[in-house]
């Protein structure tokens, strides 16, 4: 390692503000220090931030640091200034062995830079020594550091033959040779070492320049002699070499298990989603199948029931007509009764003998003694047919519980296609809107609650203003909430109602008169009507046959894509989905249709949406 550097005086230690010696030396950004305080006044008496020497401005004021390194190395500095000539004159002597004896001057100059750089370094704080493979003249001092070269130089006097060394004139002189002289080692170091701090041994003050392999420590040559004999030692340089050839292998096969583990992370998760779709189709199927068999049940009890009270009311009426007829000859037979009562009762032989053969003759009358009521209700033919139907799903529930597979839905959207997905209810769902109603746009007719989220039909018409964005023929209303862009998603709850709308429209659609609704003229919606006939608005109409009843009803939209998505919500099933583009805003809308005396008085509830496991 070579020694030589420039000089160092006290212009380089000096604030270009006040001209002294740093006192708590500070950075810029633009890399020029200042004493903390003289920085700090200069900006104190400016508007603008500007640094002193180069100019530079800073929009904001720098939160500047005490530079620690750049203190130490200028306290050390100062030390120095009073060792300077002991220093000289060590280099003089020196300088005046190596005259006299050759050859020994190289080894003692290296012995005394070795304990000026022991010395000079001791305060400063330890860093590892960092042995590199560049150019050897290269330096790199840390940030804020004054490379340890410098620090030597500028102990020497300018009549020592390290200062006739001119790195812009000359090449650098190569280093002195690996050898032992007298039973001790002489080291070289990189440059890379050179320019940082070298850690010193604490008890001999010398450079840890060998590593023992045996006690796996840094030593100096000093306690390699004193303590490490016949040990296995070699310089930290080859150490680091052979490490750094090992860590790139280590490195290597860290990087494979890295990767194996994050293979087995992507094979995790796609296990997890998979299971995930399976558990997904297997919710919708079994829903389709259960529902199912329930919708065939309550049909099969509603049929049932439909039968036995028309059995009942035939009975009831057969039974009345059979009474009536009885009634009518047991007046009969108490008329008779009466008048041969009278007859016996009676003195007058004539009326008696010429009237009693008319009233002894029996009356016109019924036998009434095959006559019963009879309790047939007719619903065998209901049980027979239910039992049928209990034995073809018990057959399909124990294939299943073999096999472990369900059927997919029968029921399939129209623009559905296996290449295009909808997305899951569980993920629309993270694109909750607060839907609420606008009064303002309510048809007469609509009892709207007070939180503005629920919406029924009334009987008669409410006196209410006539402006222009009230409907006043189509029974309706639309929500507040104008979507411009973005994705959003809101529920409603339809519970039993037989009749109803549902989806969006655009703001600009006609409210007044006959309204033909469908996706040309601003309408997206899914309708019902009797109870179980499902429908899209398209042109024509599209027919739905599903299989499960929906009690709530989700509706998605994706305005830059202009996509309208309806599911069922309780299956978790998607229904439909428009496909269109939307050229300005559109509006929730919700129509409960007329209540049919009644039948359909349940209103549409906007319901808070609660994300499904």
């Amino acid at each position: 390692m070579s020694f030589y550097g420039s000089f160092l005086s006290d212009e380089q230690f000096q604030c270009s503000i006040c001209l002294e010696v740093f006192t708590n030396p500070s950075s810029t950004p633009c890399g020029h220090s200042f004493c903390m305080s003289c920085i700090s006044r200069y900006w104190d008496g400016s508007k603008i931030c500007q640094c002193p020497l180069c100019k530079k401005t800073f929009q904001k004021r720098p939160d500047l640091q005490i530079n620690r390194t750049l203190r130490e190395i200028t306290e050390q500095f100062r030390s120095m200034q009073g060792g300077l000539i002991g220093s000289g004159r060590a280099a003089g002597r020196v300088k005046r062995v190596g005259k006299a004896g050759g050859g020994k001057t190289d080894g003692m100059r290296d012995d005394l830079m070795l304990e000026l750089a022991g010395r000079l370094t001791k305060p400063l704080p330890e860093r590892p020594v960092a042995l590199t493979q560049e150019d050897p003249t290269t330096v790199h001092p840390t940030p804020g550091q004054v490379p340890l070269t410098a620090l030597l130089a500028s102990s020497v006097p300018n009549d020592s033959p390290i200062s006739t060394y001119n790195p812009a004139i000359e090449p650098p002189p190569p280093p002195p040779p690996f050898n032992r002289s007298n039973g001790r080692r002489r080291f070289t170091l990189s440059c890379a070492a050179s320019s940082q701090s070298l850690p010193v041994c604490a008890l001999h003050r010398r450079g840890l320049l060998i590593y023992c392999r045996d006690d796996r420590v840094c030593i100096c040559p000093d306690c390699e002699t004193e303590s490490h004999q016949g040990h296995d030692t070699v310089t930290v340089e080859e150490e680091y070499n052979e490490n750094k050839v090992k860590a790139r292998v280590c490195e290597q096969q860290i990087q494979e298990m890295i990767g194996q583990r994050l293979q087995k992370i992507d094979d995790i998760q796609l296990s997890v989603d998979q299971l995930e779709s399976a558990v997904e189709r297997e919710i919708t199927s079994s829903i389709c199948i259960f529902s199912a068999l329930v919708s065939a049940i309550e049909r099969s009890q509603a049929e049932l029931m439909e039968v036995m009270e028309t059995s009942q009311r035939t009975a009831e009426q057969q039974a009345t007509a059979i009474k009536q007829q009885l009634e009518l000859e047991i007046d009969e037979l108490r008329r008779r009764e009466r008048i041969i009562s009278e007859l016996t009762q009676s003195e007058d032989y004539i009326y008696c003998v010429e009237n009693f053969p008319i009233v002894s003759s029996p009356p016109q009358t019924k036998d009434w003694s095959g006559v019963s009521m009879d309790f047939n209700m007719g619903t065998d033919n209901i049980y027979r047919t239910l039992a049928d139907l209990m034995e073809r799903y018990q057959e399909q529930l124990r294939s299943l519980a073999e096999t472990g597979l369900l059927p997919m839905p029968t029921y399939q959207p129209p623009d559905a296609s296996p290449s295009r997905t909808q997305p899951k209810v569980k993920r629309v769902q993270e694109y909750a809107l607060d839907v609420t109603l606008d009064f303002n746009s309510a048809h007469p007719r609509l009892i709207i609650s007070g939180d503005m989220k629920s919406v029924k039909c009334g009987d008669r018409h409410q006196l209410l203003p006539d402006n222009v964005e009230r409907f006043d023929r189509v029974v309706c209303v639309l929500g507040s909430q104008a979507i411009s862009s973005g994705r959003h998603y809101w529920e409603v709850l339809v519970g039993g109602k037989t009749d109803w709308d549902l989806g969006v429209a655009r703001q600009s659609i006609n409210r007044k008169g006959k309204i033909n609704v469908n996706p040309s003229n601003g309408y997206w919606f899914l309708s019902l009507r009797d109870k179980s006939k499902y429908a899209f608005r398209t042109e024509p109409s599209t027919d739905i046959d599903m299989n499960l009843r929906p009690h709530k009803i989700g509706i998605f939209v994706d305005y830059e894509n202009g996509q309208v998505s309806f599911y069922n919500v309780d299956a978790r099933v998607h229904i439909y989905t428009f496909n269109d583009t939307f050229t300005e805003c559109v509006l929730p809308f919700f129509s409960p249709c007329t209540n049919k005396s009644g039948k359909n008085d349940g209103p549409l509830v906007i319901t808070p949406v609660i994300l499904t496991a």
